[in-house]
C-alpha cells in the first residue's frame, strides 16, 4: 500500500450504534434510516484520492463532478499522486477542470509525492487541528477538509454547513420544501450530536440515486 494511503477502509465500527440513535432522536431521520438499511459510508484508505474527488467537485453538480472525474481517470489511468504531479497543467484542464483546480491538484499531488504533505499525522489530530493543516493548502476550503473528515477520516460528527446538499435535504426534509439558513441546520442539529457525519450521510443519500463518495 503507498505511504499515503492511511486510513481506515469499509463501514466505520459506529455505524450501527449511530443509525440506531439517529432513528431514536429523530422520526425524519428516522425514515431516512429505514429506507438505506444496509447502505452506508465505505472509506476507500486514500486520503489523496478523497481531496483530489472533493477539489474535483467544488462548486459543480454531482453529474458534472462525475463526467470531469471519469475524463481524468481517462487520461492518468490510476488517480494518484504519482500519475497526477506528472501530468501537465494543461493536460489537466483537458478534462475539464479549471485552471485553479488543475493547479491545485498538481500542487497537492506533487505534496504526497515529496512527503511535503503527510496525512498520517491527522489520525491522532483533532477535527479542528486537521481542518488547520488542510487550509494550509492551496485550493483547500473548509468544505473539502470537512470531506476528508467525513470520507477520509469517518469521524463521526461533522456537519458541512455549505454543503448544498445538505441545506437542500434539510429544506426538503425538515422545512417544508423552504430553505434553511445555516443557522437554523447547526440548531436542528442539535439533536443528531455526537452522529451528525452519520445524518448528513442520509441527507446526501435522500437526494442522489447512489451513495455519495469521496
Amino acid at each position: 500500500m503507498p505511504r499515503w494511503a492511511s486510513g481506515p477502509r469499509g463501514q466505520p465500527a459506529y455505524w450501527h450504534e449511530a443509525r440506531a440513535a439517529l432513528a431514536a432522536a429523530d422520526p425524519a431521520m428516522a425514515g431516512l434510516v429505514a429506507r438505506y438499511d444496509g447502505e452506508g459510508l465505505v472509506g476507500q484508505g486514500d486520503p489523496f484520492l478523497t481531496l483530489a474527488r472533493a477539489i474535483v467537485a467544488q462548486q459543480i453538480s454531482v453529474h458534472a463532478a462525475d463526467s470531469i472525474w471519469a475524463r481524468l481517470e481517462a487520461c492518468v489511468g490510476t488517480v494518484a499522486p504519482p500519475e497526477v504531479a506528472a501530468r501537465s497543467q494543461e493536460e489537466l484542464r483537458g478534462v475539464g477542470l479549471t485552471r485553479q483546480k488543475a493547479s491545485y491538484l498538481r500542487d497537492i499531488a506533487t505534496g504526497f509525492v515529496s512527503g511535503d504533505i503527510d496525512p498520517a499525522r491527522w489520525q491522532k489530530a483533532g477535527d479542528d487541528a486537521v481542518i488547520d493543516d488542510l487550509l494550509a493548502l492551496r485550493g483547500v476550503g473548509r468544505w473539502t477538509a470537512e470531506m476528508v473528515l467525513i470520507f477520509h477520516l469517518q469521524r463521526p460528527d461533522v456537519l458541512p454547513l455549505a454543503d448544498i446538499g445538505v441545506r437542500r435535504a434539510m429544506g426538503e426534509h425538515y422545512g417544508e420544501g423552504r430553505a434553511m439558513a445555516p443557522e437554523a441546520i447547526e440548531a436542528f442539529a442539535e439533536c443528531w450530536r455526537p452522529w451528525r457525519s452519520v445524518a448528513v450521510w442520509h441527507l446526501w443519500r435522500s437526494l442522489d440515486p447512489l451513495p455519495v463518495a469521496y
